[in-house]
């Protein structure tokens, strides 16, 4: 279990080695590494795959505070990337992942060498979901993950996910891994409610940024995804047909249609319109 130790904590990570241009993959909240096993599998034969887990989560080390909040998130990641020295790298961040690749794009632009920002905003949390989610986590602090893990399941998948009878197996899994976390993910949520804007700092981002959203993902809507391409000059926004707020492993086909499409336009050298002419 290969773990790193980055800006006063322990990470843990995987990486498939290899000479390809390094991808780092950040997850969203809840989750872990294995969030991007379908887009790992699918590049790892090109590309130099890095996926981590988010100190409080996963295989991580757990700091003792009442919110683990995005600028410290964000330090790890940059520290994470600089002692690996995998930059400048192509950063995939999912919702909580998104949140991170932002601020690193917008404040150190030199590590990357492309963003894809996935069913993610660069907003704060509306208000109209913190009584809920603040909630939900109160009752997962005291009791566990169980008693909410129904509602947290419609929070993450869409409506096709969760209601096809051909992929009850997959459901089952991803509710168990839910139920793995550990009692005090309350940490890491409470850093997400209260997480501050970007969206005064995204304008600034100048690295190749793709944005991805599931029309069917209720946690951050595809209007946030709007938002965003309107906000990053000269991003690309693909809206998926299908997918809720999980959608690399809801539709991974898609994702990965979408991820290695926008990779491969990086790796074609541009070539003018007035080659040839007069």
């Amino acid at each position: 279990m290969p773990m790193l130790s980055v800006n006063g904590t322990e990470l843990h990570y995987e990486d498939t080695g290899g000479p390809g241009e390094p991808i780092l993959f950040s997850h969203g909240l809840l989750w872990s590494t294995r969030l991007f096993d379908p887009q790992v599998d699918a590049l790892r034969g090109r590309y130099r795959c890095i996926a981590y887990d988010h100190r409080g989560q996963g295989r991580s080390a757990v700091p003792d505070v009442s919110a683990i909040d995005m600028e410290t998130l964000y330090l790890d990641a940059v520290g994470l990337l600089e002692q690996l020295d995998v930059g400048p790298c192509h950063f995939v961040g999912l919702s909580m992942g998104g949140f991170i690749g932002m601020r690193i794009a917008a404040r150190r632009p030199e590590l990357l060498r492309s963003l894809t920002l996935m069913e993610t905003s660069a907003d704060p949390e509306p208000l109209a979901n913190v009584p809920r989610y603040t909630l939900l986590n109160l009752i997962a602090r005291l009791a566990g993950l169980r008693p909410v893990a129904d509602p947290v399941m419609r929070i993450m998948f869409g409506r096709n996910f969760l209601s096809d009878p051909n992929r009850a197996e997959e459901r089952a899994l991803w509710k168990a891994r839910l139920l793995e976390n550990r009692r005090d993910i309350w940490r890491a949520v409470n850093g997400v409610i209260r997480r501050n804007a970007v969206s005064h700092e995204v304008p600034s981002i100048r690295v190749p940024t793709l944005i991805v959203v599931g029309e069917e993902d209720v946690a951050t809507v595809p209007a946030k995804a709007e938002r965003l391409h309107q906000l990053i000059p000269g991003s690309k926004l693909t809206r998926l047909p299908r997918g809720g707020h999980s959608a690399t492993v809801e539709e991974p086909a898609l994702v990965n249609a979408a991820l290695g499409s926008f990779l491969e336009s990086l790796e074609r050298p541009h070539v003018s319109p007035l080659v040839g002419l007069g």
